[in-house]
């Protein structure tokens, strides 16, 4: 079945799929599913044997000449073969990418290894990440929502002078870790009453309901604090209020790095990850899932986390109960990922996440 797909809206404007011959078409969709296969530059001949044309080699020839000076095709270093450029792949996966329905069975498999039974959301969607990442032969990522589960219990630990570690235990067991400043000279006393405090207002609230209300007493000056112990407070709510996009989770990372013999691309992917970790790259990828309806695909450098070809991103948001997008998931690959393959399982995989949250 095929089925086109919107371009990112940080593409680059290219040639139309319906502005392509026949021929064109045939030799180009072609040239990159072989390419998608095998990795390796693609020669006329090999086209001849494989296209249902009544084509010579030295037509398809032609044909490949008149696409390379589209820009779509290349000729990488002497090779008599043609490799597919960005703006080929992308003309590719907008109009001419062929891809049909998941069967009953790969359905259910997918929904098995999602499945939360008796597992915290974050385990389950390292799961999704880690199954994606075997699917696709790539690196499976997914932009966890934040913590809007009931909180169980708070904790301040005294860490030296001035620090201080806020533990947070959530009502499905997930425990976050959080450093903040205190006032020098702070007597451990402090921490506990700070603790103690807090505690006595959770009742089942979520880190959003339990620092609204205590922001309010503090401000009508109910709280019945200390100056010293109102700091601590203050500071931990600060802290929690940062990180509200979540967090990344990254599974798979080594298959970038495999079959690659170039030092400056394993350099690259190296850096990628480096970016990867970063808050704002979290952000990033949320971002990127929210531009469209459904599975976004971004080659090459139109997605912003890297700078050069040869890696592509293919994404797509998931909802919660209330149909607001809270999380993504997807993957990282070589811009030869199978596209046809992915895009099926990354849109239904989000959609299992999406029932789950609901």
């Amino acid at each position: 079945m095929h089925t086109p797909l919107k371009s990112p809206l940080s593409a680059v404007p290219s040639i139309a799929a319906s502005a392509l011959d026949p021929r064109s078409t045939a030799v180009l969709r072609e040239l990159v599913e072989v390419y998608v296969a095998t990795g390796e530059p693609v020669g006329s001949r090999t086209l001849s044997r494989r296209l249902p044309l009544n084509l010579s080699p030295a037509s398809i020839r032609n044909v490949m000449a008149d696409l390379e000076e589209a820009g779509l095709l290349y000729a990488p270093h002497t090779s008599a073969g043609r490799l597919p450029t960005q703006q080929g792949l992308r003309l590719f996966v907008d109009g001419l990418l062929e891809f049909g329905d998941l069967g009953e069975e790969e359905r259910a498999e997918i929904a098995a290894r999602c499945a939360a039974h008796g597992r915290s959301l974050q385990d389950t969607l390292a799961e999704a990440g880690q199954m994606l990442s075997g699917l696709a032969g790539a690196a499976g990522l997914v932009v966890a929502p934040k913590g809007e589960a009931p909180l169980r219990h708070i904790e301040f630990v005294p860490l030296g002078p001035g620090r201080a570690l806020v533990v947070l235990v959530q009502g499905d067991g997930r425990v976050e870790n959080r450093v903040i400043e205190v006032p020098p000279g702070l007597p451990p006393s402090a921490l506990v009453q700070a603790g103690n405090y807090l505690n006595a207002r959770l009742s089942d609230r979520t880190l959003a309901e339990t620092r609204a209300s205590v922001t309010e007493e503090i401000a009508a000056n109910r709280s019945a604090l200390d100056a010293l112990t109102t700091q601590v407070v203050e500071a931990g709510m600060a802290t929690w209020a940062g990180g509200g996009s979540g967090s990344l989770i990254l599974r798979g990372q080594a298959r970038l790095l495999e079959n690659m013999e170039n030092l400056s691309r394993v350099q690259e992917i190296q850096a990628l990850f480096e970016r990867l970790e970063a808050q704002e790259t979290t952000l990033k990828l949320l971002e990127l899932a929210q531009r469209g309806e459904g599975v976004q695909i971004f080659i090459g450098a139109e997605s912003g986390l890297f700078s050069t070809a040869g890696l592509s991103v293919v994404v797509a948001p998931f909802r919660n109960a209330q149909e607001k997008i809270v999380g993504a998931i997807g993957v990282i690959g070589p811009s030869r990922i199978n596209y046809g393959r992915v895009i099926p399982v990354v849109d239904y995989t989000a959609r299992v996440i999406g029932r789950l949250l609901g």
